[in-house]
């Protein structure tokens, strides 16, 4: 690999900056690629956008940047995708810096940020050797998610399609699942989630699968059959919605039927139920009822010892006699048959016993 350091000015950097859906993000007289399929979308935030352009007009240097060459002989961004793109933008006139744009500034403060100069290392190689430079080096800047580097990873067609869906602010995935899925579009996490969902778990192999696909469109119709199937079995949202393993229990449960009003009702039994500590688990549980979804919450130290005392550390069942470490707290009556936590309906037990008495 070749790697040679280049000065090019704000001037030539922002010659020809265009940002569309058809064409990507172009900047460099449209010789440079900002946004190449295995990049991020624009996270920059007001604060860090607002560094950038700071950083130009008082003449600090800013980080270098590194692009590569393609066979073509034009050029992608391999680090400085968000500053670039900040630095456009203002020169384009897209925001303002210290409520002024670029346009407002007089003409010398204009020419002396046309005529910054960024530092720009340029290498050329193969596909595999940019792609292990470009996870190199953003170790030290801002920390890609796992999905950012499995985009790398997994560049072409199919990463290309699906970041359509799934990967710009107000995509089809966001407009559609924003309330069940959590996470940040532009960070991958509704791609991250929508493939997790496809391929159970196995997100590196689906990817590998499909790499060369020409689009993403199967992805695209799994998640809206996962969201819209949700909504049907539960039409009343709630805020803990959002986040729940829907995919799983599509997976698992798509093709039984469910009364939506006796699923509603369970649910708003569920939720007023104090003993449920985790209420997102409510939406597994009305499947299959395991308790561990909803982790019942435990009688606390002062209950276990008011009736620790009261049975003289002796076991309810088994009748010997236990240090109170050596005993656990146990619904006389099951939760799951309307047994509260609270003392009146507590016993202690030996960890045998109650081992037994769980496994019944």
């Amino acid at each position: 690999m070749q790697i040679k350091l280049h000065k090019i000015t704000v001037r030539d950097l922002t010659q020809g900056y265009e940002d569309n859906a058809e064409n990507g993000v172009l900047a460099f007289g449209g010789q440079l690629d900002v946004r190449p399929p295995y990049q991020r979308e624009f996270v920059y935030k007001e604060k860090q956008r607002d560094a950038v352009i700071d950083t130009l007009t008082q003449g600090f240097p800013l980080n270098v940047m590194y692009w590569a060459v393609r066979d073509d002989g034009t050029y992608e961004i391999i680090d400085g995708q968000q500053r670039t793109i900040s630095i456009c933008q203002y020169v384009n006139g897209d925001f303002a810096y210290m409520f002024r744009y670029f346009h407002n500034l007089q003409p010398d403060k204009q020419q002396q940020i046309l005529d910054y100069e960024l530092q720009v290392y340029i290498c050329s190689g193969t596909d595999s050797e940019k792609l292990k430079w470009f996870k190199t080096i953003n170790i030290a800047g801002e920390e890609l998610t796992e999905q950012e580097l499995r985009n790398a990873v997994y560049a072409g067609s199919w990463v290309s399609d699906a970041k359509r869906y799934f990967s710009k602010n107000n995509c089809a995935a966001y407009n559609l699942a924003n309330k069940y899925v959590a996470g940040e579009v532009n960070r991958q996490k509704y791609l991250e989630t929508a493939i997790d969902w496809i391929s159970k778990g196995n997100i590196d192999i689906y990817m590998g699968n499909h790499q060369h696909d020409p689009n993403a469109i199967a992805l695209w119709n799994y998640f809206q059959s996962v969201i819209n199937w949700t909504k049907a079995i539960f039409p009343k949202y709630r805020r803990e919605m959002k986040g729940v393993d829907w995919g799983t229990l599509y997976d698992k449960y798509h093709e039984q039927n469910f009364d939506a009003a006796v699923m509603e009702n369970e649910v708003t039994r569920l939720m007023a139920d104090s003993d449920v500590v985790a209420k997102k688990g409510i939406y597994h549980y009305v499947f299959d009822h395991d308790e561990h979804h909803l982790d019942i919450r435990a009688f606390d130290a002062n209950t276990k010892r008011e009736v620790y005392e009261k049975q003289q550390g002796v076991c309810a069942i088994c009748g010997k006699h236990f240090d109170i470490e050596q005993m656990e707290a146990d619904h006389i009556t099951p939760w799951c048959e309307g047994g509260r936590t609270i003392a009146d309906n507590c016993q202690m037990l030996c960890r045998e016993c109650n081992r037994r008495k769980s496994g019944k």
